[in-house]
């Protein structure tokens, strides 16, 4: 493990030399992964069975405040880094407010999301260690063009399971994944056990990211050679996606400003635990405050209407159990949602940090979503992804919070990327056919009553 002192993580750098772990200065830690099988936390043994060695040291290290990050990622990420912060004035102008809104746009490179900052590493890791593959799944598809763009660029197999329903609204994401050499399968498929299983226990599904998980790390198992992957959720994830915010507490110093509200999207936490950590770090040691604010799609509300309590990351029972706020493995959100939000659970350690009440959350509905992304494109040029326009809706609803009551804050919001291969969801808005859809309670409670029943060791 390739550490670095952590007076170095206080030095500002336009291009980070290492990754901030949060974890390190959470004085009470997340709760560890659990052993399906024996219901004790995790160790390095279990884990080195599904993802690469060095992903796994990472994974378990809870006091490294920081990572150095290797010489052949840093040289990868001159591509397309630092990325840029932004001050959207037009936007300000539009809705007539004393706020300042900033914007971190993760947008500026060929995979189109912030999702290279972890695929990059995740790929280098494992053609570090010799592998010849790896395999993953994926939502609305950054990821995985991510994750092939990574693999191509180091000479690894990549295979892809994903999401049924955005497999089939999203052709053009796929064939991007498969011009950089990555086999793309609509998941649940039935070329794995638990997809069989999942098609035959709910027939004509569209498919979760759960669903996609079990298949991915079924495979990885069982091929020899290769391991899995995974985007988001993951204390790895969210070390490697640090980036986002050590780059935008820089450029904020070099500016001589202050966030008093950060936002961004959340599904799984990959991009919202990257931009906060830095701030949530300050927090955390009493150095300074912030409101940080979670944005979740109503129809996947995960902190706002889940549980707080261990389950299964994935459909089919496979993974190891997080203890996560939660809407339960079986919950498969409605195929009208149109962002890729569309995980039941969410990272250990931002339930753990909201559980603790530093951080806050609200659920918006799609229709609004759109409507946000509409205005912001229209005065800001940028035509923004589904899931962040979350975030874009709710920066809007502050400002214009801040215009009513006469404040000046300084509101930054993550823009994860582009909505460039999300047309047929514009197009829905846009014809007036989108339609916004929540979760009863009575289909939370079916969830809810499926979570397992355990407790830690």
């Amino acid at each position: 493990m390739n550490t670095i002192p952590y007076k170095t993580y206080l030095e500002e750098s336009e291009l980070p030399e290492c990754w901030y772990n949060v974890r390190a200065d959470m004085k009470k830690k997340p709760a560890p992964l659990l052993n399906p099988a024996t219901g004790a936390p995790c160790t390095a043994e279990d884990l080195s069975h599904v993802f690469c060695d060095e992903l796994v040291a990472q994974e378990l290290d809870e006091t490294t405040p920081l990572f150095k990050i290797p010489k052949s990622i840093r040289d990868f990420y001159r591509m397309f880094r630092p990325s840029p912060l932004v001050r959207a004035y037009f936007l300000e102008e539009a809705l007539g407010t004393p706020a300042k809104i900033y914007y971190k746009f993760e947008g500026n490179n060929t995979s189109g999301s912030h999702k290279l900052n972890s695929a990059v590493a995740q790929a280098y890791y494992a053609k570090a260690q010799g592998l010849k593959g790896v395999t993953t799944e994926t939502g609305a598809g950054q990821w995985g063009t991510a994750l092939s763009m990574a693999c191509a660029f180091f000479g690894l197999d990549c295979r892809v399971f994903m999401v049924k329903c955005s497999y089939e609204q999203k052709p053009f994401r796929r064939e991007v994944m498969r011009t950089y050499g990555a086999a793309v399968t609509p998941s649940p498929s039935m070329e794995t056990d638990v997809g069989r299983l999942i098609n035959a226990e709910h027939p004509g599904t569209t498919g979760s990211l759960g669903c996609a998980i079990s298949e991915a790390v079924e495979v990885a198992v069982k091929t020899p050679g290769y391991r899995y992957v995974l985007g988001s959720v993951l204390n790895q994830v969210l070390l490697h996606q640090s980036i986002i915010g050590l780059e935008a507490r820089a450029a904020f110093r070099k500016l001589g400003v202050k966030p008093d509200v950060i936002i961004g999207c959340a599904g799984g936490g990959s991009n919202l635990g990257g931009l906060i950590a830095p701030f949530m770090g300050e927090k955390l040691r009493g150095e300074a405050d912030y409101r940080i604010v979670a944005v979740e799609p109503a129809s996947c509300p995960s902190f706002t209407r889940g549980k707080y309590a261990y389950d299964y990351c994935d459909t089919g029972r496979i993974c190891p159990l997080a203890k996560m706020y939660t809407l339960g493995a079986d919950f498969i959100p409605s195929p009208s949602h149109a962002g890729g939000l569309r995980f039941h659970g969410m990272s250990s350690t931002l339930s753990e940090l909201y559980d603790q009440k530093l951080m806050e959350a609200v659920s918006v509905k799609q229709t609004d979503v759109f409507a946000a992304a509409q205005q912001f494109a229209r005065v800001e040029g940028i035509l923004p992804a589904p899931e962040s326009s979350h975030a874009i809706r709710a920066a809007i609803d502050e400002a214009l919070k801040c215009k009513a009551e006469g404040k000046e804050e300084t509101i930054l919001f993550g823009l994860t990327g582009t909505g460039y291969f999300d047309m047929k969801a514009y197009e829905a808005f846009n014809d007036g056919t989108l339609s916004d859809y929540e979760p009863t309670d009575e289909d939370l409670e079916r969830s809810f009553a499926k979570l397992p029943k355990v407790v830690a060791r």
